[in-house]
């Protein structure tokens, strides 16, 4: 026993003497930690100032009820109970409950609430007990930063995140730059292996990152976006997309991505303007008949037989759209008819023996390389040269109508934008500066990739059959007198490739008669272009139509017509203007009739939001609204009675 109580003895000692210190650092280790407080990247910007993304602070409260002193806590539960059920929702009295129960229990880490923004953070602070701190009043409060994208899902994919899900789009191009310093702060373990703050204060304050000013345009977004998914939504398509580009910068002021589910609602999927290379179909006859314009083989006024619209190649058919098709016809008619047949038949003819040099040109055009854009995922082009192996007989004769070849929506976009800029070939940009501090530290200026795609004479030929595509072609049925477009329409068949099913057969590797990818490229307006637009939908419903001109060419038109009528285009001139002095006073007088005879809130749910804020302002409504586009929910309901100087709130899509 005694032998045993020495060494009992000699071991305390070693331990608390020697020891010691080894094991108050261990101790300290485990029940003590440094957790890094993460600071919030920098905004993305529209390029009028709108947010497109930011970091939102978030709290979750939790509360140390041992902390609070007994007294205190039977003077003032009551009176905190009263304001977290006005805040959270629940009855004062479930509050008084939980709070109770946890003292009983002694609960170190109670949760009062999660995801608490910033402003309801700092009034919970001033709450009773809560008022005390985290010593006396057990307020504990948990900082994290949640990316919020304030005009929701609408180009998403273009924004961008970089997260855990990787890097994409302006978010993960810039993701070094927007990247802010962590801050620091100590907690200390409790029961159950949580952790509490030992301060209210940071060992070290983060510091937020820096900002990005994008070239999006808010409104020409909201427009473009709606306008693709209302079509997308008609002919039941698997995905499409649609971009504006400012025609003198190279801007992209709007770029939707719209993929569909297996339940038949569309979000942005992929970047599929940037992503996806194709084969373009007959928006590439453009750059065709550039090509033989430019190098003086043909003029727009030359015939060509397109013979009753059939042709082989090689034992390969290649038909147009028009049975019987168009006979002897100008080039220039070839173009706005989209004529597959006299296509063909003028680059067969001009560079059968030379089709070096067509493809000299279409490198000229942009389309052999990829733009090479700061965010990542772009899709690689691929035109065949005849070096190649996979070069065949055909080859030439199919590419001149868009097929055997791959392109992105994007280089196409820059190639027709490169025609309304006189020629001039602009890189597309998605980021006008980068900013630190409310200071640019770098701007982008317009990048020109080539001053001279083709002469003027050229230009001013082509721009014209474009125009007269709108007018007198196959997308006559888009042309408005009241302003002006031009383009081209697309449709192309899709290619299934040869791929081995389960079975282990082989299957595919052949041009479907019912998968469609349908197109417009072009334009406004016609004369001083301001903006250029691609449009794309891939695999509509058949039944309802997959021509470009029925699918696509409608967006394009939709969306030149609300910038008119919504964005100032300085070059847009109206010839005559009719005023009819009794129409307008009979018009005035009727609309404050009509808003007098209203005696109940009505129905604006579906509505547009710009037309719904109106209205209800003009019978006497405050309106507050979140979101854009249509209404969703309307805070009064339909029928109530109208009391003018209420509220109404209104959740937008």
């Amino acid at each position: 026993m005694t032998l045993i109580l020495f060494a009992v003895i000699f071991r305390v000692v070693n331990i608390q003497y020697f020891q010691g210190e080894k094991y108050r650092k261990l101790s300290t280790d485990l029940t003590v930690k440094e957790f890094t407080i993460s600071a919030n990247k920098g905004n993305v910007y529209a390029a009028d100032g709108n947010l497109l993304a930011t970091s939102m602070s978030k709290y979750t409260i939790r509360m140390d009820v041992v902390a609070v002193d007994g007294t205190v806590f039977e003077k003032n539960i009551a009176g905190l109970s009263k304001e977290l059920s006005k805040m959270l929702g629940y009855s004062a009295n479930h509050y008084q409950t939980k709070l109770r129960d946890a003292k009983k229990r002694k609960n170190r880490y109670l949760l009062i609430a999660r995801n608490v923004g910033y402003n309801d953070y700092v009034k919970m602070k001033s709450f009773p007990i809560f008022n005390l701190g985290v010593y006396q009043g057990g307020f504990i409060a948990e900082h994290k930063t949640v990316r919020e994208h304030p005009i929701g899902k609408i180009a998403e994919r273009t924004i961008g995140y970089a997260d855990f899900r990787g890097e994409a789009g302006i978010e993960g191009a810039f993701a070094d730059f927007m990247e802010g310093e962590n801050g620091l702060r100590w907690k200390q373990k409790i029961a159950k292996n949580q952790w509490k703050p030992i301060s209210d204060v940071n060992e070290k304050e983060p510091i937020d990152g820096h900002d990005v000013i994008t070239t999006i345009d808010v409104n020409i977004q909201d427009i473009t976006h709606h306008a693709l998914l209302r079509q997308l939504e008609y002919f039941e398509a698997d995905h499409g997309c649609a971009v504006v580009m400012e025609t003198a910068t190279g801007e992209i002021k709007a770029i939707s991505n719209l993929g569909r589910t297996s339940k038949g609602k569309y979000f942005e999927k992929r970047n599929y303007a940037v992503w996806e290379s194709h084969e373009p179909g007959s928006t590439f006859k453009l750059a065709s008949l550039m090509a033989v314009l430019d190098d003086k083989y043909i003029d727009t006024s030359t015939v060509v037989d397109t013979e009753k619209g059939r042709i082989y190649v090689n034992n390969r058919k290649v038909e147009d759209s028009k049975h019987g098709g168009y006979g002897e016809i100008s080039a220039a008619r070839v173009f706005e008819v989209s004529s597959n047949v006299g296509i063909v038949k003028l680059i067969k003819k001009h560079y059968d023996k030379q089709p070096e040099k067509f493809i000299e040109k279409l490198e000229k055009y942009g389309f052999t390389k990829p733009i090479g854009f700061q965010i990542k995922g772009e899709g690689k082009p691929y035109i065949p040269k005849p070096s190649d192996k996979a070069w065949s007989k055909i080859s030439l004769e199919w590419m001149a109508w868009g097929y055997g070849i791959s392109v992105t929506p994007m280089q196409t976009l820059m190639f027709y934008n490169a025609v309304a800029n006189n020629g001039i070939m602009v890189k597309p940009r998605f980021v006008k500066e980068l900013r630190r501090e409310d200071k640019a530290e770098k701007v982008f200026e317009t990048e020109i990739v080539n001053p001279r795609i083709a002469s003027q004479e050229t230009i001013n030929k082509v721009r014209k059959v474009m125009e007269n595509v709108v007018i007198k072609g196959t997308a006559d049925n888009i042309y408005s007198p009241n302003f002006s477009m031009a383009g081209k329409t697309g449709t192309a068949k899709k290619y299934i490739p040869r791929v081995k099913n389960k079975n282990g057969e082989w299957e595919g590797g052949y041009y479907s008669t019912q998968r469609y990818v349908a197109s417009f490229a072009g334009f406004f307006p016609a004369e001083n272009p301001k903006y250029s637009c691609i449009v794309l939908v891939h695999d509509p419903d058949k039944k309802k139509g997959y021509y470009g001109a029925s699918v696509a060419a409608p967006i394009f038109k939709e969306i030149a017509q609300k910038i008119y009528t919504t964005t100032p285009i300085d070059n847009q001139t109206v010839n005559q203007k009719v005023e009819y002095a009794a129409l307008d006073t009979q018009y005035n007088a009727y609309d404050k009739i009509a808003y007098k005879t209203y005696k109940e809130v009505p129905n604006v749910e579906g509505m547009d939001g710009m037309d719904a804020v109106s209205m209800l302002e003009n019978i006497g409504m405050k309106v507050q609204f979140s979101g854009v586009g249509k209404v969703e929910t309307q805070s009064i309901k339909k029928g109530e009675k109208l009391i003018k100087g209420t509220t109404i709130i209104l959740k937008l899509s």
